[in-house]
């Protein structure tokens, strides 16, 4: 009885385990990992069954755990995935789940990875900790499917704003309801407390920009959604779930559709009031690589390591993720694709680009073309730390003329403007020091190749690297560093409140002005400062929160950015868009001495009615002489105010004057 009984033991041992899903094979590198043909959806609801799939070509073994809650309690049924021969492996669940929640754990070698929503999660539950199953049709606002984007007619007419949520909203003076909210834009006539100036999106609108650039909105990690009271603020730089919307920004972040909804509503009302919408996409690192989404499916793949074995550290955050592994292209090929087609974004801008692989930012280009080629891309063009790829494969800025149809920042016209990026308190052009002519003239040409310009003077580049105009980015601040009152105050000694306003208008003048893409950041147009703060990714609203009682103050400076927005649409000379027309119509004019730069648009450029139009960048604290073809001029811009239809009065060539730290736009008919 005894070995009868041992027998029956052996067999049924035997049978566990040839019912256990093993993995079918070990890989040799990562070269060898096997990369499905469809797409990465790890979860498809229907009412009578749910389908889970998961990408873990190195498992032993992995388990779906299902939950009543989305961070509460055990799981209630835990379900084998069975493998399959592309990697991946898989459940159905023959029941309505609608509601539930669920996680996957991997077993690698004899070890559990511990719970993941996935790497590819689309709805989650609070902290994004466990995935959703949800309807996303029953996301959609009414009338999704038939709102139609904003005209769109080429990327030398966009005009781009960047915007935290909080910081536009949160305020007490926005008179926005849904503070910090994805719906702040969504709010129409309000107004501050006195009532004198609009704010939100009635002011965006009449602002006149045509792009809202959105810091991070997926899913991050350093705030808590359950405690929102705490008030705690971060930029979003902390990847967690790449193609979830953030849950401190919804009005429920427990209810796993509120986010989705509304991110969806806010896009929708930009739409309508005629603005599109950009995403900071921040693919290049994640929050925590060892409890990352990413680490817990596939270990070590989806990260590059230096030669000693440790992790490399391209973005400064503790890890880079390896755009040139053939899964993690696939990622950020489809979760791109993912927020054009479910959110009906328009543009996507690429933290840390230079970290990126060149193929791969071909690749996403390319798809993002055949599914909408209005959608524009543009990234920071550098690394914060060497990346362990051959310099001459990355999406470095230098690298830009091999990424057709990709923009970068052009930090030399930043630079050369208002002084080095490592030196706060060093100043440039705008504070009358010598020198930062030529990089600003780089970027008013768009950074392409140029007679006039002596690339040999240009700071941080020896080479035009844009092919067109369209590739560079023209700003002089944004989230990152000082914001230009703050580096003005910083820069330039003795600055007085009305230098503060003249240079502020200067230095745009430059921006749009220049043959680039235009680029401000959120609140420059009332002279928002972040009280002298560096680095404000984890400030208090205190210092971040944009105070709209600022616009009323300082009306003449936003009607100059409203001013300057509507002469570049109204004058195509300032957005020719082709190198050949910008090398054609664009001449420097020659002046005397440094902190003077003037430049010409010649013979109709672009089809403008002006013959010419004069632009002269004076950051002297001296009136400037300067001589222009004879002519007679009618005055877009002087003395610090703008006006389209030229009512400022009428200049004669050969001479013309301009005041101290001031621009002078003028155009022939």
């Amino acid at each position: 009885m005894k070995q009868v009984s041992f027998l029956m033991t052996v067999v049924l041992v035997m049978l566990l385990i040839s019912c256990t899903p093993t993995r079918k094979k070990e890989y040799a590198s990562f070269d060898e990992y096997p990369v499905p043909n469809g797409d990465l959806t790890e979860m498809e609801y229907t009412v009578h069954s749910t389908t889970f799939s998961l990408w873990a070509p190195t498992a032993d073994e992995v388990r779906l755990m299902l939950f009543d809650s989305g961070h509460e309690g055990h799981e209630y049924q835990t379900v084998p995935m069975e493998p399959a021969d592309d990697g991946t492996w898989k459940a159905t669940v023959e029941k309505n789940l609608l509601g539930k929640f669920y996680t996957f754990n991997v077993k690698i070698n004899d070890k559990w990875q511990g719970d993941t929503p996935g790497i590819n999660a689309k709805a989650v539950g609070i902290n994004g900790k466990r995935a959703a199953i949800i309807d996303m049709r029953m996301t959609d606002p009414e009338g999704w499917n038939t709102e139609v984007k904003p005209a769109f007619k080429s990327p030398a007419d966009v005009v781009i704003y960047e915007m935290h949520h909080r910081d536009l909203s949160v305020h007490f003076s926005s008179g926005i309801k849904n503070k910090g909210k994805f719906i702040a834009l969504t709010e129409r006539g309000t107004k501050t407390p006195d009532s004198l100036s609009t704010t939100g999106l009635d002011h965006l609108i009449d602002l006149g920009i045509t792009h809202v650039h959105l810091l991070p909105s997926f899913d991050y990690a350093s705030i808590d959604e359950s405690k929102l009271k705490d008030k705690k603020y971060n930029w979003g730089y902390d990847p967690l779930n790449y193609n979830v919307p953030e849950g401190s920004y919804a009005t429920d972040p427990f209810t796993p559709s509120s986010r989705i909804r509304e991110f969806k509503k806010m896009v929708m009302a930009l739409h309508k009031a005629g603005i599109r919408v950009i995403m900071d996409v921040v693919y290049n690192h994640v929050n925590d690589l060892e409890s990352s989404n990413f680490e817990r499916t596939a270990p070590g793949y989806f990260f590059r390591k230096k030669k000693d074995g440790s992790w490399a550290n391209g973005s400064a955050c503790g890890n880079e993720t390896a755009s040139e592994r053939p899964m993690m292209r696939k990622y950020m090929i489809e979760s791109v694709l993912y927020w054009m087609k479910e959110y009906h974004v328009d543009g996507f801008r690429f933290d840390l680009m230079g970290i990126h692989d060149i193929e791969t930012m071909n690749e996403i280009r390319k798809a993002v073309n055949a599914a909408d080629p209005s959608i524009i891309i543009y990234g920071e063009g550098w690394a914060a730390e060497a990346p362990q790829l051959p310099a001459d494969s990355l999406a470095m800025k230098a690298n830009t003329q091999r990424m057709p149809g990709i923009a970068a920042f052009s930090d030399e016209m930043r630079d050369g403007l208002r002084g080095p990026f490592n030196n706060n308190h060093k100043g440039a052009f705008l504070a009358g020091i010598p020198g930062g002519e030529q990089s600003i003239k780089f970027g008013i040409v768009g950074a392409v190749k140029h007679p006039q310009v002596h690339l040999d003077s240009v700071n941080y580049t020896k080479i035009a690297w844009a092919g067109e105009p369209t590739q560079m980015i023209s700003y002089v601040s944004c989230h990152d560093d000082m914001c230009l009152v703050d580096r003005l105050q910083a820069s330039v000694p003795g600055i007085t409140p009305k230098q503060l306003v003249l240079l502020d208008k200067l230095a745009q003048t430059a921006v749009f002005t220049s043959q680039g893409i235009p680029f401000i950041y959120a609140g420059e147009e009332i002279m928002r400062d972040k009280k002298g703060v560096h680095n404000s990714f984890e400030s208090p609203d205190s210092i971040n929160a944009i105070d709209w009682r600022l616009k009323a103050l300082h009306a003449d400076v936003f009607a100059y950015y409203k001013g300057l927005i509507a002469l570049r649409k109204a004058h195509p000379a300032f957005r020719m868009g082709k190198a050949e027309m910008v090398r054609k119509h664009l001449e420097f004019l020659p002046v005397d001495g440094s902190n003077v730069i003037a430049f010409r648009l010649k013979g109709h450029a672009n089809g403008d009615a002006c013959q010419d139009l004069i632009v002269i960048l004076n950051a002297r604290t001296q009136m400037s002489k300067v001589t222009v073809p004879a002519a007679k001029y009618t005055v877009f811009c002087k003395d610090g105010f703008v006006s389209v239809d030229g009512s400022l009065g009428t200049l004669y060539g050969p001479e013309v004057y301009v005041a101290p730290q001031t621009a002078l736009i003028m155009g022939s008919y």
